[in-house]
């Protein structure tokens, strides 16, 4: 099967984060089984989703490995032009749902598995998907818990979102919170006789914010991002169950994007103490009050220095040999830091397309990537 017909067979499954992801593993298991190629599945508790891990070549040493992702972004409350789950190619564009992101190297890598079954290479190639990414790299360390009893570990990373075959040496770590912020309630005609838990939270919002103007303007500097400073965000807020009843519980969740300069801890540490301030000109009139903070996910940078050999072996691979940084996070931070696997990201399409209705990625970045995975052949058989 070539690239395309996998990625028409690997868009059908709706392998959105929140759903299994188990008929697309054994999908890639059968299709990699009938070529001889052995996959272990690393399963949840409850069976639902799973990793795979394969390799193919002399598994006593280390080899090259490729990593994606199995889970999409939900698609609803977008305007498709098309079912999202099936693929449509038109205008030179593969249409569909994770297409860019990141299905289309996740079937050429399935594409190059086939061919490199039928070559003999002195070193190995691995291939390693996982599931619930989308949702802070979630799926994946329950494989790297796994690689880390293996005897032999891959020697690189080719970690394959989207960057239009550029190679990308860097990503900002994450770590996502939620503050519950604690009031009293009462009767919103006798409002100032409580404590409005919402009004608290808008409080800590702006602690959030005022952090980051400090960081915007104070903090440290990556000119190799877009946004070349930590950031922090502040996205759902929840709290209160009538207009006319002072809410006593509202929730903000919020997170920090830090670049490799900065510790996401040491952030968090001075947002805990705003919002300590906050309950402490609260607590003579009101000693319910509270906030208290609870990191949900945490994920790891990544900084692989430009100068690293795996830069210099990808660069063999690719047209474009210039490095960057994303924005967004992967699996390559805790594959470099568990596991010290250098990586860098790498792969067909662009996050301009990726979590939007009518989702593409175009047929020339999937030739691309061909390309890329003919020349790794070539070097792994070498």
């Amino acid at each position: 099967m070539n690239t395309l017909e996998l990625l028409d067979r690997l868009i059908a499954f709706p392998t959105v984060s929140r759903d299994p992801n188990r008929e697309l593993i054994a999908f890639v298991h059968d299709f990699l089984a009938a070529r001889g190629i052995e996959a272990q599945i690393v399963a949840t508790p409850d069976g639902r989703k799973a990793n795979l891990f394969a390799t193919i070549g002399p598994a006593d040493r280390p080899g090259i490995m490729l990593s994606g992702h199995t889970d999409v972004v939900p698609v609803e409350g977008q305007s498709w032009s098309s079912d999202p789950f099936r693929l449509r190619v038109e205008d030179g564009r593969a249409y569909g749902r994770g297409t860019a992101d990141m299905k289309g190297f996740v079937a050429a890598a399935l594409a190059l598995a086939e061919r490199a079954a039928g070559r003999e290479l002195s070193t190995p190639l691995h291939l390693a998907l996982s599931h619930d990414e989308e949702v802070g790299c979630v799926g994946v360390r329950s494989l790297i818990e796994r690689m880390e009893q293996a005897p032999v570990r891959p020697h690189m990373c080719i970690v394959g979102e989207p960057t239009a075959l550029r190679i990308a040496t860097g990503h900002k770590g994450k770590l996502a919170a939620r503050a519950t912020c604690c009031g009293v309630e009462g009767h919103s005609a006798l409002a100032p006789k409580a404590l409005n838990a919402i009004h608290l939270a808008c409080d800590f919002v702006g602690v959030l914010r005022e952090q980051q103007d400090r960081l915007a303007t104070e903090g440290a500097r990556d000119p190799d991002y877009d946004i070349p400073y930590t950031t922090v965000h502040a996205g759902v807020i929840g709290g209160g169950t009538a207009l006319n009843i002072v809410p006593n519980r509202c929730t903000v969740d919020f997170e920090i994007r830090n670049i490799a300069q900065d510790d996401a801890s040491q952030i968090l540490n001075r947002l805990m103490d705003g919002a300590a301030k906050l309950v402490e000109q609260r607590k003579g009139a009101f000693p319910q009050a509270d906030i208290v903070v609870d990191v949900v996910n945490t994920y790891p940078g990544l900084a692989t220095p430009a100068d690293a050999p795996i830069v210099d072996f990808v660069r063999l691979l690719v047209e474009d040999p210039a490095t960057f940084k994303v924005a967004f996070g992967t699996e390559g931070g805790l594959f470099d830091s568990r596991l010290s696997i250098p990586t860098v990201i790498c792969g067909p399409g662009s996050m301009d397309q990726g979590h939007k209705p009518d989702e593409f990625i175009s047929l020339d970045q999937l030739a691309s990537c061909d390309r890329m995975m003919d020349r790794l052949l070539d070097r792994l058989a070498a």
